[in-house]
């Protein structure tokens, strides 16, 4: 049975709520006057649990609206292939969004009202996703969610969590951060195109096309690298952060593999390979900034 909520939980996803966390923490430690080790366990805590609530909510409403089929190319789904009923799937779900309202209410206690608004937005997003009447992950609109709240949201509000403040280079790293994790869900919706097609979900992938969609991925994970540089180039920061350069090896036989691949075991491993790409770069990226 462990395996199976493992499975819905999807694992593979998580460096996408692990990564921020880290690259916003460590910007603020060269700042800060002390390090709050319970307002980073806690911004840590509260995303994960922030992603697998939005990971089960997808699985129930994807279930219920039809669009995981039997013919879908990815991992099975836990509603959808009756592994798990529904109804204990849905109390899952709102259990795991209520261990994150927890430690959302720390860090309020800690640090201030603004992360109780960033806290209920990144819920409300996770929710309507594949949930509710439109839902917007239908609409080809997933990445910019993605973008905003496991990039800026996530990287910001964890700097405010250590600063009480909103340093511009919090922003300016949240949009590296951004890119990769959208990028993961690139994969993961070139991978099921055609049955979302079929099912009428229209993620971006399906409106782009395959080959469109490709080349935004490969747009997404290289200008990831350049761009973490401008809090360098245009800040107060040093050239440590090209450390997270070195993830570079990493990003270029995923793009290779995303762009002449459409078979399901193989993107699934991408799909890992993604997220293994962002937590790597985020590590490197933190090192830098401790290093600064």
């Amino acid at each position: 049975m462990v395996k199976i909520w493992l499975m819905a939980a999807r694992v593979r996803t998580l460096p996408a709520a692990v990564a921020p966390v880290l690259v916003g923490t460590a910007l603020a430690q060269p700042l800060a006057d002390r390090f709050r080790a319970g307002a980073f366990v806690a911004a840590l805590l509260g995303a994960l649990f922030i992603q697998v609530g939005t990971n089960l909510s997808n699985d129930y409403s994807d279930a219920r609206r039809g669009a995981d089929t039997e013919d879908r190319l990815g991992p099975v789904r836990v509603t959808a292939g009756g592994l798990v009923p529904p109804r204990q799937v849905l109390l899952a779900t709102y259990a795991t969004f209520g261990l994150a309202v927890l430690c959302g209410a720390y860090l309020v206690a800690v640090a201030g009202w603004e992360l109780l608004i960033l806290g209920m937005l990144s819920i409300l997003a996770g929710v309507l996703y594949t949930g509710g009447p439109r839902p917007y992950g239908y609409e080809g609109l997933g990445e910019v969610f993605v973008f905003l709240f496991f990039g800026i949201v996530a990287v910001a509000g964890s700097t405010f969590a250590q600063l009480e403040r909103w340093p511009w280079e919090a922003f300016a790293l949240a949009v590296p951060v951004g890119l990769l994790a959208g990028a993961i869900l690139v994969v993961n919706n070139v991978r099921d195109l055609d049955t979302d097609a079929r099912v009428g979900k229209r993620t971006l992938a399906v409106r782009l096309g395959r080959p469109r969609a490709r080349g935004m991925f490969a747009a997404m994970v290289y200008l990831a690298f350049p761009v973490a540089l401008v809090p360098w180039v245009f800040g107060p920061l040093s050239a440590w952060l090209a450390v997270c350069w070195l993830a570079l090896p990493l990003a270029v036989p995923l793009v290779r593999t995303v762009r002449n691949h459409a078979d399901g075991p193989t993107l699934n491993r991408a799909l890992a390979d993604a997220g293994r790409l962002e937590l790597v770069f985020c590590v490197l990226l933190a090192a830098g900034l401790l290093l600064s």
